[in-house]
């Protein structure tokens, strides 16, 4: 199994996706993987931590698709 695919069964805080209105970690990354790219997302996902999701992750997306 990816390293992608582990970090979100990890669910690490449930209230920060949550407050942010998502269910859960899986359902914001597919969003995410929706509006930028499976591909981008994914690679991403192998070298940032969960604790970046809302922030470096973000980021990285964003300069990505400029």
């Amino acid at each position: 199994m990816d390293t992608y695919y582990l970090q979100e069964l990890q669910e690490l805080n449930h209230s920060r996706y949550k407050d942010n209105g998502f269910k859960n970690r899986t359902e914001y990354l597919n969003t995410l993987r929706n509006q930028y790219g499976k591909d981008v997302v994914n690679a991403l996902l192998t070298v940032l931590p969960a604790s970046e999701d809302f922030d470096g992750l973000v980021t990285e997306l964003e300069d990505f698709s400029k």
